[in-house]
């Protein structure tokens, strides 16, 4: 399979676009761009374009933001992450596109729903391994699993620099070990993807989050909460209602 020049115009402007807004809310862009990395590729072959966009993405933003990174945080959430990936590709899943548009739409309102007295503190010694192993495996099987981070960091006392910063180095390390993941399956090499769109995408990725640093800096700390939750809610929806249609369909 072969990607039309089209295809890739508008992959490299989804990427810029994307980019920005997670660089605002420090997700969101990401579930927007694997829904249309999904709909040009198969399985595999998007989930490591998507996972190569959104590692320079959050790297980068991390590297921008390092000064607010919680280390302790980022380790203990890294070690639990990587034990899930190692066990999933174990287990050698792949999901199919209806499960992962369904996943996308259903996780944050689900995440919603958690009683109070569920929801960790993300500052919590034993949170960080809990969020990495949890969304870890999301990462393999939705793709994603920025909204389960924003559970944990939601209800910690960490300001939005902080919680941008941390979050963006978590990500990073998630959609690497998922690049290595899908990376490591045939059907990944089912689509000629040219080596030069892989490096084009990092640096779009990288021009939307620079892009959006002065508009995270002018956001008060309610009106990034509020419009973040509005913005994760509507995507949602539309993947439920995509989900549902490809199964329907097939």
């Amino acid at each position: 399979m072969i990607i039309s020049q089209a295809a890739l115009v508008f992959l490299g402007v989804s990427v810029v676009a994307t980019s920005f807004i997670s660089g605002v809310f420090g997700m969101a862009g990401g579930l927007i761009l694997l829904g249309i990395c999904l709909a040009v590729l198969d399985v595999a072959p998007a989930m490591v374009l998507h996972g190569t966009t959104q590692l320079a993405a959050n790297g980068w933003r991390s590297f921008l933001w390092r000064g607010h990174i919680v280390w302790p945080i980022l380790v203990r959430y890294a070690v639990a992450t990587l034990a899930v990936f190692i066990l999933m590709r174990l287990i050698a899943f792949i999901p199919n596109k209806p499960l992962i548009y369904i996943l996308l739409g259903v996780l944050p309102f689900a995440t919603e729903l958690l009683p109070k007295r569920w929801m960790a503190d993300i500052q919590k010694p034993g949170a960080p391994y809990l969020c990495g192993a949890v969304v870890g495996l999301m990462q393999v099987v939705a793709g994603v699993g920025g909204n389960i981070v924003d559970v944990f960091f939601q209800n910690s006392k960490l300001d939005r620099r902080q919680i941008v910063a941390t979050k963006s180095a978590t990500q990073a390390v998630g959609h690497l070990m998922r690049i290595f993941y899908f990376g490591s399956f045939a059907e990944a090499a089912s689509v000629d993807i040219p080596i030069w769109v892989y490096g084009a995408a990092i640096v779009l990725a990288m021009l939307g989050t620079t892009l959006a640093g002065r508009a995270l800096n002018h956001m008060s700390e309610a009106d990034f909460r509020r419009y973040s939750l509005r913005l994760i809610r509507s995507i949602a929806i539309v993947f439920i209602a995509r989900g549902v249609w490809l199964l329907a369909a097939g």
